[in-house]
């Protein structure tokens, strides 16, 4: 094998591929990334056996061939070179050869033959607007299970319709819901998917560097499933169960609203916040007479207090929250108004941008104990 490419062309598909590489080096190919060279390109794939990454960027191909690199090792020798043509080859014995202008490196590789064989997208089912995608997963991902016994909180729930995109992720103590009016083609039926969290962090990678035009085509087989942005495909075991019935959970009777600044509350919360107990990470708030109070305890470093005015003159409302999770939110949101609705001291307290807009974002957080 052997090919020449430029500097800012591999470097941007290798990057993009780490997020996939094995790093426990249980299995020393899958530390590895797979480059394959014929036409006018060269083919990059890596995989950690749960989430497969395949990426192409145009080269001069002197002599096809496949081999591996260490991932890692490559990448960095790659980001250290000059912004110059890099010439690679391989050696006797599965070496690889590595020249740019002045620099030469040699770094030992593997064989193809033991690389994972990753699946294809063989049909697409529907094509997403990649900029909605990445608002959707922005929007709740943070909301996902940590805790790998709680198996099918450890991703979220796509559902597509033909008018319409829904995600939800939740992780037990809160939720978050987002839907997005928009034709999708061409379905006409009901899909709903389990994504892994890690996919759909990778996947984010991905989209960021998307712009208003491109689409992300979707698509599934028995186990996997399939996410092609032009030039890369990201393959990623089916996460199997049933999610959780989340339409239970809406609230349907939070009447008392209060609707605030969010950097305003952002800002009060992370001051209050300071000293919340470092294991609950709670704070209350207390919700009256045109004011809202936010205090958090802590016995061991004292009590914090701050006070933001609003235009609430309803019955009070005194509960306590995990300070985290209502930042996350806020963080996330990028509405400069929020709605904080509330049905009473011990009922699911539910956040949402206060100017509906083209997404309808909800988030719903559960109480702890005062």
């Amino acid at each position: 094998m052997e090919f020449t490419v430029r500097k800012f062309d591999i470097l941007r598909e290798v990057g993009l591929t780490q997020g996939v590489i094995e790093k426990k080096n249980t299995i020393p190919i899958l530390a590895n990334l797979l480059m394959d060279a014929h036409g006018e390109s060269v083919l990059l794939s890596a995989t950690d056996l749960e989430l497969g990454i395949k990426s192409s960027c145009p080269a001069k191909v002197k002599k096809p061939g496949a081999i591996t690199t260490p991932a890692k090792s490559f990448l960095e020798i790659i980001r250290e070179l000059p912004d110059a043509d890099i010439k690679i080859k391989t050696l006797e014995n599965n070496w690889v050869q590595i020249n740019c202008a002045s620099a030469s490196f040699k770094i030992v590789g593997l064989p193809k033959d033991n690389f994972p064989v990753l699946p294809d997208l063989a049909q697409s089912l529907v094509e997403v607007p990649a900029q909605a995608l990445l608002s959707l997963i922005n929007k709740t991902i943070f909301a996902i299970a940590t805790e790998e016994s709680r198996y099918t909180f450890n991703g979220a729930l796509l559902l597509l319709k033909p008018l319409s995109a829904t995600m939800v992720a939740t992780d037990g103590h809160r939720l978050a819901h987002i839907e997005k009016q928009m034709p999708l083609d061409p379905i006409n039926t009901e899909l709903r998917t389990l994504i892994p969290k890690k996919a759909l962090a990778e996947l984010q990678r991905l989209l960021a560097e998307a712009d208003s035009k491109d689409v992300v085509s979707f698509g599934k087989d028995e186990n996997h499933l399939f996410f092609r942005l032009k030039n890369r495909l990201m393959i990623s075991r089916m996460l199997t169960g049933q999610f959780p019935n989340y339409e239970a959970v809406l609230p349907k009777d939070n009447n008392r609203s209060v609707i605030l600044n969010r950097e305003d509350i952002r800002a009060a919360i992370r001051r209050v916040s300071l000293l919340a107990d470092d294991k609950s990470r709670s704070i209350r708030i207390l919700l009256a007479n045109n004011q809202m109070e936010i205090s958090s305890n802590n016995t061991d470093l004292g009590e914090a207090k701050e006070v933001l005015e609003t235009s609430y003159d309803g019955e009070p409302v005194h509960i306590g929250f995990n300070c985290q999770y209502l930042l996350d939110f806020l963080t996330a949101t990028d509405d400069t108004k929020i709605s904080f609705d509330f049905k009473d001291d011990q009922s699911a307290g539910q956040m949402r941008p206060a100017t509906e807009d083209e997404y309808r974002y909800r988030y719903i957080v559960m109480p702890m104990r005062l």
